[in-house]
């Protein structure tokens, strides 16, 4: 059975046979003499053989301990090079920010001016974008697969949450061109209340109420068509027929292709899209720079 020996043990090895003198091994370690000795004696126990020969003039160590030394100091340098690699593992870490998105930020070129203003400030963070699934609301920020995310209000469990708004849009009606709606230019949303509507999963809560505008519906449930969970989904829920949805002004390019078309709705309040963070990590200082540059960017 092979030893239980640990680094501490190699180390204090590794002292005493580099000094040849326990006092100064001690110094070198900040432990005390006694200890040391102590420390060594129970590793010679679990090796079965003395290291060191000890009188009380000289130590010197035996042929056991010159063919430990060498191992000892290359398990310790190894040691070293891995204590160093997981700091620099967490560094990395610490300079790189994720941020999420559950549709793709264009709105004139929010994003790309955004990343812009933000490296310039913060030339060695790595900034990685990941596309979220329409099942998780808060793009990422629920579950820490992202640290900052560009998400459409409301979020559920909003009080986990801070954001800056960063565009408020009307919504749209989107719909198959040849449905008999499609020939208006204008649509009032009580005319919608019979209509199936594509619908964000169950998973999307309060989110998949606002897409639905169940407020807007004096308390009938709405009739669901489909889900969908992606830009690609919807529009070919769309041309299937399966329903109608609603969508952010600035979305609807991602599904007014061939057959589909969008017109104004009366009777519903705007979307608000954002950019939200967890509340604790609010005071994080990459969060906050990239919240910034988004104010900023906004602003102007």
């Amino acid at each position: 059975m092979t030893p239980d020996v640990h680094a501490r043990d190699l180390r204090y090895f590794t002292a005493v046979a580099e000094e040849l003198h326990f006092t100064r091994a001690a110094q070198r370690l900040y432990v005390s003499q006694p200890a040391l000795s102590k420390q060594i004696r129970s590793l010679e126990r679990r090796l079965a053989t003395e290291l060191f020969r000890r009188d009380r003039h000289r130590v010197s160590l035996t042929a056991a301990g010159e063919a430990l030394l060498p191992h000892a100091r290359r398990v310790l340098a190894a040691l070293e090079d891995g204590v160093a690699a997981v700091e620099a593992a967490k560094a990395a870490q610490r300079s790189t920010l994720v941020v999420g998105m559950s549709t793709s930020p264009g709105r004139g070129g929010l994003l790309p001016a955004v990343r812009s203003r933000f490296t310039a400030a913060h030339p060695g963070v790595t900034v990685r974008l990941r596309q979220m699934s329409w099942d998780d609301p808060t793009a990422g920020l629920a579950d820490g697969a992202t640290d900052i995310a560009f998400v459409w209000l409301p979020l559920p469990d909003e009080e986990r949450y801070a954001w800056t708004v960063v565009a408020e849009e009307p919504r749209l009606l989107a719909l198959p061109v040849t449905h008999p709606l499609a020939a208006r230019t204008e649509i009032g949303f009580a005319e919608l209340l019979d209509e199936p509507f594509l619908a964000l999963p169950v998973s999307a809560g309060v989110l998949r109420d606002h897409w639905l505008a169940v407020d807007a519906r004096a308390g009938r449930p709405p009739r669901i068509g489909a889900e969908i969970a992606g830009a690609e989904e919807t529009y070919e829920a769309l041309v299937a027929g399966l329903g109608v949805c609603l969508v952010a002004v600035g979305n609807a390019p991602l599904i007014s292709l061939g057959g589909v078309t969008t017109r104004p709705v009366r009777g519903i309040g705007p979307s608000r899209y954002a950019l939200a963070w967890r509340r604790e990590d609010g005071g994080r200082p990459l969060v906050r720079a990239y919240a910034e540059a988004c104010r900023e960017t906004v602003s102007r």
